[in-house]
């Protein structure tokens, strides 16, 4: 996948993928908005970045969102719906505009956006949907951990861009 050489690590190691994550600890309704808030903004930055077919987030930027994502979801601390609804829709611009900048380069087609699109709905739905369905505190508290290894992987991404 083009996202993998230009990040490093890969669209789902990236840690935007794993919103699914901490949209599941703020329940169902948060978890379907995120279900369509994500992937259409994804496609969105996609299109855009693909029509510029400049790549304008630096790896830097990538390694705060994993940070960002992973925090938040470690912490548990409830968001309004509209700032989680915010935060997924500006990942999702910004992501889809690295992938489509980056399809671009490569000069591959906007079928390729259109699976990232689908991938990215799959697992939202999936993943959140797993974790909507953690009753008992100790799995609340594996979803927590799982976000603190994802926190984990954005500053080695941070200190890999850094570098």
């Amino acid at each position: 996948m083009i996202h993998l050489a230009t990040t490093g690590l890969g669209p789902v190691y990236d840690g935007i993928n794993h919103l699914f994550l901490l949209a599941g600890l703020h329940g169902q309704g948060d978890s379907r908005r995120i279900l369509f808030v994500l992937p259409v903004s994804w496609i969105v930055g996609g299109l855009a970045g693909f029509a510029s077919g400049v790549e304008v987030m630096p790896g830097v930027l990538t390694a705060l969102s994993c940070i960002a994502v992973g925090a938040l979801t470690a912490l548990d601390r409830r968001m309004s719906s509209n700032l989680l609804a915010t935060f997924a829709t500006v990942l999702g611009l910004l992501h889809g505009w690295l992938n489509g900048a980056g399809i671009a380069t490569s000069r591959g087609n906007l079928l390729a956006l259109s699976g990232i699109g689908t991938a990215v709905f799959v697992l939202v739905a999936t993943g959140a949907a797993i974790v909507v369905s953690v009753k008992a505190p100790w799995q609340r508290v594996v979803v927590r951990v799982a976000g603190s290894w994802i926190a984990a992987i954005g500053l080695l991404l941070l200190g890999w861009s850094l570098r």
